[in-house]
């Protein structure tokens, strides 16, 4: 399978720094997830669903910087709505890593 893009498709992907600044539970979602508020300084605080609990606790998450694809069409998960996607990897256990940078960034900053 050929999944080769072009360059002038990789800059449509608009992937910033933010900081988590809330987690709650989200007992609707099918699977465990918590709903995140997360600051992305002058773009404004968006909002995402995140399959993350096996990893980490909302204690954990709170002021923890992620990277985020902002440019995704919102998506109605049960009765909330994802504004981001927060970027994660499986790991050996299949249990999602989230994707943050090794030093502190300023809120709002793309990955490049």
């Amino acid at each position: 399978m050929d999944n080769t893009i072009n360059f002038e498709s990789f800059l449509k992907v608009d992937i910033r720094v933010g900081t988590i600044i809330e987690v709650n539970d989200f007992p609707k979602a099918r699977k465990p997830a918590y709903q995140l508020k997360i600051d992305l300084d002058e773009l404004g605080i968006k909002k995402s669903s995140a399959q993350i609990t096996d990893l980490y606790t909302k204690k954990d998450l709170i002021g923890k910087q992620v990277c985020c694809l902002i440019n995704l069409k919102p998506r109605q998960i049960a009765n909330f709505m994802s504004e981001c996607l927060v970027l994660g990897v499986y790991n050996n256990e299949e249990k999602v890593v989230l994707l943050q940078p090794s030093k502190n960034i300023k809120n709002g900053t793309p990955v490049t």
